[in-house]
């Protein structure tokens, strides 16, 4: 059995000190999608969505990306990410079957 941490539309705000406003904005420009609601006090968001927009403001914030630039930027990091998981998933197969040989 596998369990979800979730986390509130209002418990991010507080957790980055960040406005609801902020959170649509990054909704909007598809950085983060909430799991679950229709609105603003009832999303709810996994700990992987809440990652990637605390990686969303530090690149804001500290390279000053308007949200068009940080959704690119996140999506090559994703990308990446999902690259680097099939090379060692390959690398592992790579390495049984040479031990079977």
């Amino acid at each position: 059995m596998t369990s979800t941490i979730l986390i509130s539309c209002r418990e991010l705000c507080d957790a980055e000190s960040v406005s609801e406003t902020y959170i649509i904005e990054a909704i909007e420009h598809g950085i983060i999608r909430p799991l679950e609601g229709t609105q603003g006090n009832d999303w709810v968001f996994t700990i992987t969505e809440v990652s990637w927009f605390k990686k969303a403001i530090r690149l804001q914030k500290d390279l000053e990306l308007d949200w068009v630039a940080v959704a690119l930027v996140l999506e090559l990091l994703q990308n990446k990410q999902s690259l680097e998981q099939e090379n060692q998933l390959l690398r592992q197969r790579l390495e049984r079957f040479h031990s079977e040989n």
